[in-house]
């Protein structure tokens, strides 16, 4: 794909093509946008939410980047649109020109970091740990935007939903770097009078996940060693868990980090815990010569060094 930084070499007849078809040269960067939302959510719907757009115009600006570029570059298939492998290879120029925007759309700058930079994480690391000190990275730097963005699920950097993710347990696969950053551990914190009703032999109360989280870690080994407690709250993530434990009406099964920070918590030792889980950090290998990324992914690093007491 040589029109996309040298990517295609030479045109191919993937497509009929009618004279006016053969005469276009130019890559329509709204083709390009369009391109890169799909490749990250994997498919019409979600790609037209973001862009607010619909799905029509969606399909009519892939098939014209297609037709350009002469390849196929997404597959339909029942799960979702997936990317070819000149689909791939097009995703990694592709994203380095949504880059490119985003530093023009701020200004040159002297070699100060500039431009977007996608974080994603675990909910209650994002709200709990993360939020109120990443804020602060993009005061001190006007040029840097942070795009922090709580999942539970692992986000894909091959189709870069992400720059940079913040995941428990080390990833196995990809052409990526993984970092530890800190071993979590966990406990059970309420409030002082709750503490003090079950270390006095009071009912065990506990506020814990959805239903539909029950497969998570935390959940399943709750239910594993507590099976007759009663859940009196559910919330779908840790962070929201704790805020519920202020309210008194049971202890919450929470990371440290989370627990020590709030005042209005204690720990309450009820004789074990989950093992704690180890977190990295983990960026594409061809990122290591993206400043902002490389920026972003150093402080995150000094982030939780400056905070390891928290953890364990």
């Amino acid at each position: 794909m040589a029109k996309i930084y040298g990517i295609v070499r030479a045109r191919k007849s993937h497509y009929p093509r009618s004279m006016t078809d053969r005469k276009r040269t130019d890559i329509d960067w709204q083709d390009v946008r369009i391109f890169v939302a799909l490749a990250r959510h994997g498919s019409l719907s979600a790609a037209a939410r973001m862009l607010s757009v619909n799905h029509a115009t969606i399909a009519r600006r892939i098939h014209s980047l297609e037709e350009s570029l002469g390849d196929k570059l997404v597959e339909r298939r029942p799960e979702g649109y997936v990317l070819t492998p000149a689909g791939t290879r097009a995703l990694e120029a592709a994203s380095d020109m949504e880059q490119a925007a985003h530093v023009l759309r701020r200004g040159i700058a002297d070699g100060t970091p500039t431009g977007l930079v996608r974080i994603s994480s675990s909910p209650g690391l994002s709200a709990g740990f993360l939020t109120s000190r990443l804020v602060k990275l993009a005061m001190r730097y006007p040029r840097l935007d942070i795009d922090l963005a709580p999942a539970l699920r692992s986000v894909s950097l091959e189709r870069h939903e992400a720059d940079i993710a913040i995941r428990f347990d080390k990833p196995k696969d990809g052409d990526i770097i993984a970092r530890l950053l800190t071993t979590v551990g966990y406990g059970f914190y309420g409030t002082e009078d709750a503490c003090r009703s079950v270390e006095a032999n009071g009912d065990l109360v506990f506020i814990g996940f959805n239903e539909a989280d029950a497969y998570l870690s935390g959940a399943a080994w709750l239910s594993e060693h507590f099976p007759l407690a009663r859940v009196a709250f559910r919330a779908k993530d840790q962070f929201l868990q704790s805020i519920a434990a202020r309210s008194g009406i049971g202890l919450a099964l929470i990371p440290h980090y989370i627990g020590r920070s709030d005042p209005a918590l204690r720990i309450c030792d009820l004789g074990s815990c989950p093992p704690s889980r180890d977190v990295y950090q983990v960026t594409r290998r061809r990122d290591r010569c993206d400043a902002a990324i490389r920026l972003v992914a150093e402080e995150i690093v000094g982030i939780f060094e400056q905070a390891r007491d928290l953890f364990l």
